[in-house]
């Protein structure tokens, strides 16, 4: 049977970020080249493989069949390039992985998961530090988990969540006193986290019940704060769908009304743009994407 000839790497490269981002701009500010160079790298891709791997739509780009099932291959091999690269040529400097992040993202989202990882690259060590507020990435850290927009000059980011606003609270505080509509919230203690854009009052505003006074309660610097006072029953705390997941399906916290406001934030995996990526920070990078799409 005659075998294929190995496309370029560059080629493969393209063709994995441009899979992931499902945009060839987005796929060239990662690899610090030109949409048209990386077009033409798919281009060259698919005649070299002689199959079509993207399906051009209207609003973007799609896998084909052969793209689909092409693109977990091309990912192991990559990855496996990058900790074998590492493994033979870096054991002398061998150093941790420093990421930084929100606390509140690493308790709830990051940490359940961090067991598979280690388990499927046992070699690298992961620092991770958190923080409160957004700091200009150093050349201290590898990567950054961020809450924003996304947009964020010089830098590199990657969606890791898709998230919707609503209230959550104990189910003690639900059966004493229950949430039949939005306007009740008021008869209980608000529980304000500083520095987001979308608070209590913006939440309040779309659902048609701004007649509650959001400017009182207690304010806490991080997240995961107002959702332990929740948990323990000291008032109602504004939610970030993929922070609450396991606490409502533990029945920690219960989720009262239907009321899902889309967030136009997100957390974000963040990286300089141009600088060269340590091994390690490339195979941690693939994971945490591969996960983010797998719980979206």
């Amino acid at each position: 049977m005659n075998q294929k000839a190995l496309p370029p790497l560059n080629w493969l490269r393209a063709f994995e970020v441009s899979a992931r981002a499902l945009n060839f701009t987005h796929a060239a500010d990662e690899l610090c080249l030109t949409q048209g160079a990386v077009s033409q790298q798919i281009r060259q891709l698919e005649r070299h493989l002689g199959v079509a791997l993207f399906k051009r739509l209207p609003r973007g780009l799609g896998l084909t069949e052969e793209g689909q099932a092409y693109l977990p291959v091309v990912q192991d091999a990559i990855t496996r390039l990058a900790v074998g690269t590492s493994e033979i040529f870096g054991q002398h400097t061998r150093r941790p992985l420093k990421v930084r992040g929100s606390l509140a993202f690493f308790v709830h989202w990051l940490a359940p998961k961090l067991a598979q990882f280690s388990l499927a690259y046992p070699q690298v060590d992961i620092r991770y530090i958190s923080n409160i507020w957004v700091k200009e990435l150093d050349g201290e850290d590898d990567l950054e988990i961020r809450w924003g927009r996304g947009q964020w000059p010089g830098l590199v980011a990657q969606r890791l969540t898709w998230d919707t606003l609503f209230p959550v609270c104990s189910p003690a505080l639900m059966a004493a006193s229950p949430l039949r509509e939005p306007a009740d919230i008021g008869r209980h203690p608000l529980l304000h986290v500083l520095g987001y854009e979308e608070g209590w009052g913006y939440w309040l505003k779309r659902v048609g019940a701004d007649q509650v006074d959001a400017s009182t309660g207690m304010q806490f610097d991080t997240l995961i704060s107002t959702l332990r006072m929740a948990e323990l029953g000291q008032g109602i705390a504004l939610a970030r769908s993929s922070m609450v997941a396991e606490l409502l399906a533990e029945g920690r916290l219960v989720a009262p009304f239907t009321q899902h406001i889309e967030a136009s934030e997100s957390f974000y995996l963040v990286r300089s743009s141009g600088a060269e990526q340590h091994p390690d920070a490339v195979g941690f990078s693939a994971w945490l994407v591969e996960q983010a799409h797998r719980f979206k």
